[in-house]
């Protein structure tokens, strides 16, 4: 099985202080992995962007850091090559424009090497520059900051009253519509220019910005326009063939569904459930109370989603040091397969990587076609957004380097699941 998002105290001064980039892998491999990713954290480059436990450091210290990443990658990539395949990516962190010029410059630099970054998770962390996941006091001073911002195309006005009627029905959400609907924009708008501008090969945890309001359906009707941005983002992930990660993570902070939610992974309507349909003034169809882990509204019309769109789901843990490898996956496995998941993908190594790989048994799909491959997937769709492929050239080698491929086989059945519970246990 895979994992395509880790961390290291090595590298990374908020996972687990005094682990090493090898204990992580180490852990892998007694887990029973067979392809696992390493995605140390892109260097940040103002020092005003440095976590609170970095206060000792530079920007330049950091980007060092990174630096030594990559050759300790390397290294362990090719030391347990034969036991694991190991791949060397980073994680995106975007806080300003200046984040994205020099990730691109950075790619663009290590492709050059010939023995850089592999393939980008690509995930949003902060919103109106600020952290978003840090801590819990970070996010409520960032929304908190949409409550009065009105310099913003966003919309700010309250809803109408009927959506502010749905909206008390949500307890953990102490903020105005508006200033949550502001603040959900602002992060799919994030998302959406390293979505466009980068092509990461995976999505890290694509509903992060509700970290600390997971009960909240980002297609809930008091939420104007929030959902077709979701959509958006998902479309143009699509369009080139990235992958979505469904993470672990999630589960160690609280939520009882993994990232995505549920509702962001597919929205179903179950006619058994005898649904009540909602017909309220204001808004332009009917819609459905979904009885989910919490509650859902919806449209009673289709609704885009990952799965409706063909969106290709990865596995990830992002684990934060030895302790937290696979951590929770048989409960991200009970998740996606009550979500009637049936088809996983993950990331292959082109050199290495056959239908009878025996350190790959059971993961190559030997039938894979040319339009399930990466390299296959520029679309005009993305390319409309400004970016030609000319100007990624980054994204050359990594194709060259890794291809998604569809696990072959009914990834539930697995044996690794029953050989990681009796790990675990």
């Amino acid at each position: 099985m895979h994992s395509h998002h880790s961390h290291s105290g090595q590298f990374c001064r908020h996972a687990a202080p005094g682990t090493t980039l090898e204990d992580v892998v180490l852990a892998a491999i007694h887990a029973g992995f067979t392809t696992y990713g390493l995605s140390e954290h892109v260097p940040r480059y103002r020092k005003v962007d440095l976590y609170p436990e970095e206060e000792d450091l530079s920007p330049t210290d950091l980007l060092n850091t990174f630096t030594a990443y990559l050759t300790e990658a390397h290294r362990l990539r090719v030391k347990y090559a034969h036991v694991i395949d190991l791949l060397v990516g980073l994680e995106t962190d975007y806080i300003t424009p200046l984040d994205i010029d020099q990730l691109q410059q950075l790619l663009q630099a290590e492709e050059e090497t010939g023995a850089g970054v592999e393939y980008v998770v690509g995930s949003v962390h902060h919103v109106a520059e600020q952290g978003i996941d840090f801590s819990k006091e970070w996010w409520e001073a960032c929304v908190d900051s949409f409550s009065t911002d009105t310099g913003t195309d966003h919309p700010t006005v309250p809803p109408p009253p009927h959506t502010q009627r749905l909206t008390k029905a949500l307890p953990d959400v102490p903020f105005p519509p508006a200033a949550v609907t502001a603040y959900l924009h602002a992060y799919l708008d994030a998302q959406h220019t390293l979505i466009t501008r980068i092509h990461p090969t995976v999505i890290g945890h694509f509903d992060l910005c509700r970290l600390y309001i997971p009960k909240l359906p980002l297609n809930h009707p008091s939420l104007p326009g929030v959902w077709e941005k979701v959509e958006r983002n998902i479309k143009e992930v699509v369009a080139y063939g990235g992958l979505f990660e469904v993470s672990a993570a999630s589960f160690r902070k609280g939520w009882d569904e993994g990232y995505p939610g549920s509702e962001v992974l597919q929205v179903r309507y179950f006619p058994s459930a005898s649904p009540v349909i909602y017909s309220l003034p204001h808004h332009p169809e009917p819609l459905v109370r979904l009885q989910r882990a919490h509650p859902v509204y919806c449209p009673v019309s289709d609704t885009q989603c990952i799965i409706a769109n063909r969106g290709r789901l990865c596995l990830s843990d992002d684990s934060h040091g030895p302790a937290s490898v696979a951590l929770n996956y048989t409960r991200l496995r009970t998740y996606l397969v009550e979500q009637d998941v049936t088809e996983l993908w993950y990331l292959a190594r082109n050199t290495t990587v056959t239908g009878n790989s025996d350190s790959n048994a059971g993961m190559a799909d030997e039938n894979t076609t040319p339009s399930e491959s990466v390299a296959a997937t520029a679309t005009p769709a993305v390319e409309s957004t400004g970016e030609s492929k000319e100007q990624r050239p980054w994204l050359v080698f990594q194709r060259r380097k890794l291809t998604p491929r569809k696990y072959d086989g009914r990834w539930a059945d697995d044996p690794f699941w029953t050989r990681l519970s009796q790990r675990q246990t």
